[in-house]
């Protein structure tokens, strides 16, 4: 049975928070859902604007034991915006400021709610990037990327949000602000917070300001696609690939059933092969072309069928097209795709498509890989169509974890653990480690208000 939410708390949120506090239903039901097509109501919904307001809401919640869910944009696909067990959904949309943009020392200070899409239009006059690029750069916020540390296609040169942020300011489930990191690309003055908080989903600090580490942007882009007669030599051209010296900037996977689907959805733009790569080298026009031929050299071997480079803007659209197909391509074919985002270490990557192409045969389920392949990090998309292959889907699904933890890889490389793979942790973790990790949420969050029912599982 819920608790009713407490009547003194909502007025003491009220007077705090003013009309951007609601207890309205229509704001609750907005704010019951993400993109994982999860859906739990909360009790109320806070629209902060400073760090200040944060505070005296976390301690607020703390008082009467009320749990407190931060949200950016909804695009997480495990749930863990989902208020599950009610409470406060803390939107950061408001608090959007680009604080300052410093050129000099290579970093901008933001607020959670500023879209990555805006702060890289901010960047570009500056000749500046900030790397992690996820697909839902356009829409999603620089807060929800810290949360899962979603990464995207040029992870694979430049990093992910761990990477490349400075430092954070935060507000603990104490109810107490705080700042960890540094201002500085060195830094070496006791634990790591900063690398802590990222990817933590929420459950141990609500983020309300970022330092995040700039770089600078190349200044030319070499577009080749390459297609191969299966799978697994596609595989062995990824590994090949990441071992010599040159680092694409972009290296993605796309196997056989998701060409067919792209084909099928995008027309005769997309190829007809067994496997293919996208690959993308960056850097100064005179070092280009020697970098795009080691890359290229790479990429040939046993089960190559064509290596095409682009030389125009529309010849790179063209060779994107089918990667830029599989999404809507997807959607035709099954509205509860399931999709997981699974790392291997690069050089296990022909094992993982191997055995994800027998799990498939073995419980009758449509599934489609593709993704960043130079880091080992592979979406596993499955698609089933009825009820049916759902429930054999679900089957599956622990087939393709228990595949991937004995390749030594690891459940999730960007969308985070959130609901979905909760249960799962205990595969991927030593009962010591989540120990460990249960204590920090609880140093973090004494009362467990932040985010509950998310990422780790219960304790045993």
């Amino acid at each position: 049975m819920t608790t009713p939410f407490p009547t003194s708390l909502g007025a003491e949120l009220r007077d705090l928070l003013g009309d951007d506090f609601s207890m309205a239903e229509a704001e609750r039901l907005s704010y019951s859902y993400d993109n994982s097509r999860r859906q739990a109501l909360p009790d109320a919904v806070a629209f902060v604007r400073s760090h200040e307001q944060v505070e005296s809401l976390v301690r607020a919640c703390r008082r009467h034991r009320v749990p407190v869910i931060a949200r950016g944009r909804g695009t997480n696909t495990t749930g863990a915006t989902v208020p599950v067990e009610g409470g406060v959904v803390v939107s950061f949309e408001r608090m959007n400021r680009i604080v300052r943009i410093d050129p000099d020392n290579r970093l901008a200070i933001v607020e959670p709610g500023v879209l990555n899409g805006d702060l890289q239009k901010a960047l570009a006059p500056l000749g500046f990037f900030w790397p992690p690029d996820p697909t839902s750069s356009p829409w999603c916020s620089i807060g929800g990327n810290l949360a899962c540390n979603s990464a995207g296609p040029r992870a694979v040169k430049y990093g992910s949000p761990r990477d490349n942020t400075l430092g954070l300011r935060a507000v603990a489930g104490s109810g107490e602000g705080f700042r960890c990191g540094t201002y500085t690309t060195k830094g070496a003055t006791g634990y790591d917070l900063t690398r802590l908080l990222i990817g933590s989903e929420g459950t141990l600090a609500l983020v309300t300001e970022a330092t995040l580490k700039l770089t600078p942007k190349p200044s030319a882009l070499r577009t080749m696609r390459a297609t191969y007669k299966d799978v697994g030599s596609a595989a062995r051209a990824v590994a090949r690939i990441m071992a010599q010296p040159v680092t694409p900037c972009a290296l993605e996977f796309i196997d056989d059933v998701a060409l067919g689907l792209a084909r099928a959805h995008g027309g005769d733009t997309v190829p007809v092969a067994g496997a293919m790569l996208m690959i993308e080298v960056d850097g100064e026009p005179d070092a280009l072309p020697a970098a795009a031929d080691a890359v290229a050299a790479a990429a040939r071997g046993d089960g190559l069928i064509e290596l095409s480079v682009a030389r125009t803007d529309e010849e790179t659209a063209l060779l994107w097209s089918a990667r830029k197909a599989l999404s809507p391509a997807q959607r035709t074919i099954s509205p509860h795709k399931i999709n997981e985002d699974v790392v291997v270490p690069v050089s296990r990557l022909p094992e993982l498509v191997d055995g994800v192409k027998r799990l498939a045969a073995a419980h009758d389920v449509l599934i489609v890989c593709f993704g960043h392949a130079g880091n080992g990090n592979l979406h596993v998309n499955l698609l089933p169509r009825n009820d049916a292959e759902r429930t054999r889907a679900e089957a599956c699904l622990h087939d393709v974890f228990a595949l991937v933890i004995s390749l030594d890889g690891t459940l999730s490389g960007e969308h985070g653990i959130g609901i979905a793979k909760r249960e799962f942790m205990p595969l991927a973790l030593s009962p010591a480690t989540l120990h460990l990790m249960h204590n920090v949420k609880d140093a973090f969050d004494p009362d467990g208000i932040l985010n509950p029912g998310k990422l780790l599982p219960p304790r045993p």
